[in-house]
């Protein structure tokens, strides 16, 4: 039985390099196919949600891959919302809960250094952030192998496997062609 589809994309880390130069035109592609269709929430320490769009039309400009159709770039600008805050502090992740409002199975991806994605997950669930959520994780998945285990054990004590996606091993090749 197929999974049921995310009501809302949470990007932690949405105004750092990673989202920067992949993460957003990514969503950009995504509404060019008309395969967005959800709340985009951007969680990051600072900024402002105009910075936040100006950064996304700066983004788009240099990673898009060609000539950025305005209207889809409007679209997408208009799914956007911010929660600024600490990811240590569990207020952030309270006044995210807020900002999802009646999202139920959302997708937090972590594009954030390994070093915070027990953090992450940790105060998602002490919020309550993390019931019927999924969660997307980049590599590398911590220095060595004994941290690599510890990261999986935290992101185990939280999520389901099938909740868990590592970037390269949960995309087959048939989704990067879609």
């Amino acid at each position: 039985m197929p999974a049921e589809p995310s009501d809302a994309l949470v990007i932690f880390g949405i105004t750092g390099d990673l989202a920067f130069k992949k993460v957003i035109p990514a969503l950009y592609h995504l509404a060019r196919r008309g395969r967005l269709d959800v709340p985009v929430v951007g969680v990051a320490r600072d900024g402002s949600l105009d910075a936040l769009r100006q950064r996304v039309v700066e983004s788009l400009a240099q990673n898009a891959g060609g000539t950025v159709d305005s209207q889809l770039r409007e679209a997408l600008l208009s799914r956007l919302s911010l929660v600024e805050g600490d990811y240590r502090e569990l207020d952030t992740f309270r006044r995210l809960r807020d900002e999802l409002g009646e999202a139920r199975r959302p997708l937090h991806y972590l594009a954030i250094p390994p070093s915070l994605f027990a953090t992450v997950v940790e105060a998602l669930e002490a919020s309550g952030g993390a019931a019927g959520a999924r969660v997307v994780v980049e590599k590398p998945l911590g220095r060595d192998l004994a941290s690599a285990r510890s990261l999986n054990a935290a992101l185990g004590r939280v999520f389901r496997e099938s909740d868990l996606c590592r970037i390269d091993h949960c995309l087959g090749k048939e989704a990067v062609q879609n």
